[in-house]
């Protein structure tokens, strides 16, 4: 890991007060496993390391985003409705539709209305349709896994790299940078080729880093779309072996968010970007890197992955209760 920490947000305790306050307040009741599996899990951990200069509201904010999220992810991760294409495309097709403006049904879909009417009204055009496209990229992915599970196939390790780009749900909070950073990119910017290549190395090194860490947890609960079971199948190997492979090419993914910061400036030089947009590209090559690292120290440190003997195998049973209906 090349990059230094940035340190925690000192105001942990209190998101994680105004995290569990809020579930509570949108009416996500959890059940005894789904509630135990998101205290292992610690989103305001994650979150304050990420993001250790936001003010309390925005860190407020965007751990309650991550609360929200890791719900979505454990339905459809472990519970059955990940395993049902026709439940998940309707549930999945329901969350998209809120999150473009539709009436909401049920508390998943309401906690869902109440964060965007909270985040996105003052953003621009460009950031909005960022935003949107990342975060229904995200939730697509869950029905990609979802046919193919029910199909009994498994993805190739470089069709799985492209779609864990959208489905590690990094993209999302590369877009809450921007409000917490106090910057707002144009659709030039967003599409220098340096600026893609550093926001996707960031967001491949969360993949892998949250696989390497997650692959006991998610052998012991049959699931497959994990890159470092998928090195394994692949190559036939050990799975200590599979792990090594793939700690090999996290190192190598830092070495692309190295390159890209300095393809970057060149970039910025070479189409003679100056102002705040220049300031807020070099804001992002500043602040990405302690992302990684806070990325990076939040998986060493969270028992949902530092304790895979804390999965509780008959807990896929007791979810589902968002999208079930």
């Amino acid at each position: 890991m090349p990059f230094q920490s940035a340190g925690c947000h000192p105001g942990l305790a209190k998101t994680r007060e105004a995290a569990w306050e809020w579930a509570e307040s949108e009416g996500l009741d959890l059940s005894v496993p789904a509630r135990k599996k998101m205290i292992r899990t610690r989103p305001e951990l994650w979150i304050s390391l990420i993001f250790p200069k936001a003010s309390q509201d925005h860190l407020d904010l965007f751990c309650q985003w991550l609360f929200w999220a890791f719900l979505v992810d454990d339905e459809f991760d472990d519970g059955p409705a990940g395993r049902n294409p026709l439940m998940c495309e309707k549930a999945i097709t329901r969350l998209v539709d809120v999150l473009d403006g539709a009436t909401p049904n049920g508390p998943m879909e309401r906690a869902l209305a109440g964060l965007r009417d909270r985040t996105c009204p003052g953003r621009s055009p460009q950031w909005n349709r960022q935003f949107r496209r990342d975060t229904a990229a995200w939730l697509w992915t869950y029905y990609a896994e979802a046919v193919e599970r029910a199909a009994g196939q498994v993805p190739s390790r470089s069709e799985f790299a492209k779609h864990r780009r959208d489905s590690v749900a990094m993209q999302p909070f590369l877009c809450l940078h921007e409000i917490t950073a106090e910057i707002d990119l144009p659709d030039s910017a967003r599409s220098l080729p340096a600026y893609i290549a550093l926001r996707n190395a960031v967001t491949d090194h969360s993949g892998l880093c949250n696989d390497i860490c997650s692959f006991e947890k998610e052998a012991a609960l049959g699931y497959e779309h994990n890159a470092v079971r998928l090195i394994q199948r692949d190559r036939g190997c050990t799975l200590q072996e599979a792990v090594d492979e793939a700690g090999i090419q996290l190192a190598r993914i830092a070495e692309r968010v190295q390159r890209a910061e300095k393809e970057l400036i060149q970039e910025i030089e070479a189409a003679g970007i100056t102002g705040p947009t220049r300031a807020a590209l070099e804001r992002c090559v500043q602040d990405y890197r302690s992302l990684v690292r806070g990325d990076f120290d939040y998986h060493a440190r969270a028992e949902r992955y530092t304790r895979p003997d804390l999965v509780e195998l008959d807990e896929r049973d007791s979810l589902s209760q968002y999208f079930a209906a």
